[in-house]
């Protein structure tokens, strides 16, 4: 399931281009950005032909019908009309106060906006192109670009941004030559303190199962998992 609040924190800080909703769906326009704001995801009571009407708003922008489902029920009626199960999907959040409190080292990870270019050169080649770096920039509230920088370098780079009680960690990645050395750790607590200081309470993150050295490194941190979902597509 998906923890209460968590739908709308999504919604504010990694937006698609647009929403339809069809029934009990809400569909996401991606425009290329991705499964999180391209899949139509269940906000109310739904029948088959709400299901139909989502695939056809897919169809009509032009991207494939996608459902992120977090419901055995909804999950049985797409596997009965040709869908398969893909990336699963944890839900993780920790308090905000515990993962801000460690100083931080001098020119380790720092918070800024609008990003540098070589933030956006980071993300860049971390594989977060344009259409997903539109997403951050019409995110709306409070929210910074995260830096990592190690041995002179910068190395690692993040997105916060926060709604209501909860800051949503996204397009978080650290170069492969300098993943395994608590760079990622050190970023993850400046946007703790970020969000800390526009008053946030939870720092949360989705993160793939498939993706085992993020899931141990907020393990580490302190973050528990508090809901979950996986994507259904057809092939």
């Amino acid at each position: 399931m998906i923890p209460p609040g968590f739908e709308d924190a999504w919604t504010a800080t990694w937006p698609a281009a647009e929403y339809a909703r069809e029934g009990g769906f809400l569909v996401a326009r991606g425009e290329g950005g991705g499964g999180r704001v391209s899949a139509a995801r269940a906000v109310g009571a739904w029948t088959a032909d709400d299901i139909e009407a989502a695939e056809a708003r897919h169809h009509a922008w032009g991207q494939p019908p996608l459902f992120a489902v977090d419901d055995g029920t909804l999950a049985e009626a797409l596997a009965g009309r040709g869908y398969r199960e893909s990336d699963p999907t944890a839900i993780l959040s920790a308090p905000v106060a515990p993962l801000a409190e460690p100083p931080i080292p001098p020119v380790t990870a720092m918070e800024c906006w609008p990003p540098l270019a070589i933030q956006r050169d980071l993300w860049m080649q971390t594989g977060i192109g344009p259409e997903r770096q539109a997403i951050i920039d019409r995110a709306q509230g409070p929210k910074a670009a995260i830096l990592g920088r190690t041995q002179d370098r910068a190395a690692g780079i993040a997105f916060v941004a926060v709604h209501g009680p909860f800051a949503m960690l996204h397009a978080m990645a650290v170069l492969p030559e300098w993943q395994g050395r608590e760079l990622g750790a050190w970023m993850v607590r400046r946007a703790a303190r970020f969000a800390q200081g526009q008053g946030a309470r939870e720092l949360a993150i989705a993160v793939t199962r498939a993706n085992a050295p993020a899931l141990r490194l907020y393990d580490r941190l302190g973050f528990t998992e508090t809901g979950g979902y996986s994507y259904w597509r057809r092939g």
